[in-house]
């Protein structure tokens, strides 16, 4: 291409066919083409990389640009909200004296008892006039205010649950026993939402996160709704209020003339009632008795602080304040409602060690590994929460499911499954004595598992890999796996070598007790016509010769000719066959267990091979069948009993007695001369 870079490809009048004959016209040959194409590609590449670049970042400033006019939005609602409360409070002040107001005229002791009967009747007349006038402010509203003791009232802003996005603007009417739902139209007007009862609501205190503050959730009867308050004091008003209006204690009596409706109240004007302060709100007041003793601010609020930090699986600070309640409550539990508070401790601390044992038991479908890493968190608050023997269950629970998952899939693409359970069951061992130490009763627990887990191992072993007509060398290969990992778990203290033995031991029995009836069943069918083994090749006779080597065994005065073994073919066939088998058996015999079996196969296969006898009609040498014998007894046997003691380690008790068929050969018979051309093979 003339051009270095893709500036050719932004001009106006570009066009791709006009572009790609030019190319073709210009290249000599394939090679030059395919450059020419492999720079377009690269053109190609480029531009998607730039162009998937750009959309990215636009992306990222759309999002960022979303978020800022989220909190705009949401500081513009606060904004109005304030704005609207205080032109409320400046025309109440405006329309009202309060100086006029014979609440606030002092009053002499004569005449105290009439002023106190103007004040109650004031009250009530008060307490009409606002309901008339919530009744007035409302839209769209048909129930019934009569007889109902006004508390509280205030706008707040309603945000998604989700994403705590403001939705609407909301204005609440607290009674003592219901509250009414207003939504704020765009033209200040109330729009009746709903009415529910106190006793059915539910208030939580949520806390102070980046994306929200000062917001409580309210669960009525339809759902759970968030509402975020104009300040941490109305955040804390609210919660109180409702406290004593889902208490009852105002329908006892009524309660002081409230402001308007769409009226801030100040400090100064109207005194809040605390959350704890139950005694104020008591018919007996009239008679006043000695002070309650409350407990502190953090105690009350303690609870609902708990419930939203389990909701956060903020689980670690859960505890600590769990724990700081406890403790302030086994030191000092003098105060009002001290019961109470006791009970819902325990109450929420037995809430926390369910969602601890659930989020215990998440894992069912990760690795073994993913699971224990999982378990710690869990695992450490509730050994600090004196639930050990609860949390062991549920995480040896966890354990056999991914153990077993891992163990079939370990089948699946035919892995070692021995070697996979061993290492599973060292690590949850590992992982079990570092998160509960020396319980006894966990360590209890934890040995019947490792007994359960065995047996089903065990049981799936037998089922899939030791099954009846199994191969003798399969057997011992399968058995010899099981037990290498198997003793390397003593080094961290686990001795199931015995108990995985006995497990096994009725199996293995059986199969021994078959592959010798099939061995020799074989053995004495086997016809042989008693000539010299001709291997037909020179490779074939080296290669037999090194087979035999490896066993302690040397062919080369047995060779005669080119290919010729002075011994029958089924011989030579027997003694592979019987080293495999001997080496097979000495491998099951290394537990005491299986050496007599193992032992009583090796000898009576070499007794019915030793005992086969030629055809008499037959014209047979008897000395070459007597040399084949002598072969067996002089060197095959000999050979199988060190190489039955080695790999075994233990001595042989039943082999040695078969030398006594040395008697039984004669004397060595000497081979007949053959004239047959021989060359020097070895």
């Amino acid at each position: 291409m003339p051009e270095s870079s893709n500036t050719v490809f932004d001009g106006k009048g570009f066009k791709a066919e006009d572009h790609v004959r030019d190319l073709v016209q210009e290249c000599v040959g394939g090679p030059e083409l395919l450059q020419r194409k492999a720079k377009i590609q690269t053109f190609s590449d480029q531009t998607s990389s730039a162009l998937k670049k750009h959309v990215y970042e636009n992306y990222m400033k759309f999002i960022d640009t979303a978020k800022e006019i989220s909190h705009l939005e949401s500081e513009m609602y606060q904004l109005s909200h304030i704005l609207i409360e205080q032109r409320n409070l400046l025309g109440t002040l405006r329309d009202s004296n309060v100086v006029d107001d014979p609440r606030n005229v002092p009053m002499d002791g004569d005449s105290k008892a009439e002023k106190d009967s103007e004040m109650k009747s004031l009250e009530s007349r008060g307490n009409d006039s606002t309901i008339a006038l919530i009744r007035e402010s409302l839209m769209g509203y048909s129930g019934v205010l009569d007889n109902k003791t006004f508390v509280h009232e205030g706008g707040l802003i309603e945000l998604d649950s989700n994403d705590y996005r403001p939705i609407c603007r909301t204005y609440f009417f607290l009674f003592s026993d219901s509250l009414i739902m207003a939504k704020v139209k765009h033209d200040k007007k109330l729009e009746f939402l709903g009415e529910y009862e106190s006793k059915k609501l539910a208030v939580i205190n949520i806390r102070d996160l980046d994306g929200v503050r000062n917001a409580i959730n309210i669960i009525t009867p339809d759902g759970s709704r968030i509402f975020q308050c104009i300040s941490p004091s109305a955040k804390a008003e609210w919660i109180e209020k409702f406290e004593v209006s889902m208490k009852g204690h105002q329908r006892h009596r009524k309660g002081p003339a409230p402001l308007p409706p769409m009226a801030v109240r100040q400090k100064s004007i109207v005194d809040t009632v605390s959350l704890s302060s139950d005694a104020t709100l008591s018919p007996t007041l009239e008679h006043p008795s000695a002070p309650l003793i409350f407990a502190p601010d953090w105690l009350s609020s303690a609870p609902e602080e708990i419930q939203a930090l389990i909701a956060q699986r903020h689980f670690e600070d859960t505890l600590a304040l769990l724990q700081k309640c406890e403790e302030y409550l086994a030191r000092d539990s003098s105060f009002h409602g001290a019961q109470d508070m006791k009970e819902k401790i325990k109450s929420l601390k037995a809430s926390l060690v369910s969602v601890l044992l659930l989020e215990l038991s998440a894992s069912q479908s990760r690795s073994l590994q993913a699971a224990l890493r999982s378990a710690r968190r869990p695992l450490k608050l509730l050994a600090e929460m004196r639930k050990s023997r609860e949390a062991c269950g549920a995480l040896l629970g966890v354990c056999t499911t991914a153990i077993r998952t891992a163990q079939r899939q370990a089948r699946r693409n035919n892995l070692g499954v021995a070697e996979i359970f061993f290492c599973d069951l060292a690590q949850v061992v590992a992982e079990f004595v570092g998160a509960f130490g020396t319980q006894a009763a966990c360590t209890a627990s934890l040995v019947v598992w490792c007994h359960q887990e065995l047996q089903y191992f065990a049981s799936q072993l037998i089922k899939h890999y030791l099954g009846k007509g199994t191969d003798l060398e399969a057997v011992a290969n399968c058995v010899e796996l099981v037990r290498v990992p198997c003793a390397k778990l003593t080094e961290i203290g686990l001795d199931v070598g015995y108990h995985m033995e006995g497990l096994l031991r009725p199996t293995l029995e059986g199969l021994l007790q078959e592959s010798k009836d099939r061995l020799i069943g074989a053995t004495q069918r086997m016809e042989d016509n008693w000539q010299p083994f001709n291997l037909r090749t020179k490779q074939a006779l080296r290669t037999t010769m090194k087979e035999f080597e490896v066993f302690g065994i040397n062919l080369k005065p047995l060779v005669t000719g080119d290919t010729f073994i002075n011994l029958t073919q089924s011989t030579v066939n027997f003694c592979r066959q019987f080293f495999i088998t001997t080496l097979s058996c000495a491998t099951l015999a290394k537990y005491e267990t299986l050496k007599f079996d193992a032992e009583v196969l090796v000898k009576e296969l070499f007794i019915a091979q030793f005992h086969l006898k030629a055809d008499p009609a037959a014209a047979i040498d008897l000395n070459f069948v007597s040399r084949n014998k002598q072969f067996l007894v002089e060197k095959i046997l000999p050979a199988a009993i060190e190489l039955f003691e080695s790999t075994s380690g233990r001595n042989c008790e039943l082999l040695p007695e078969l030398k006594v068929l040395a008697a039984k050969t004669g004397a060595a018979p000497k081979p007949k001369p053959r004239s047959i051309y021989q060359t020097d093979v070895l």
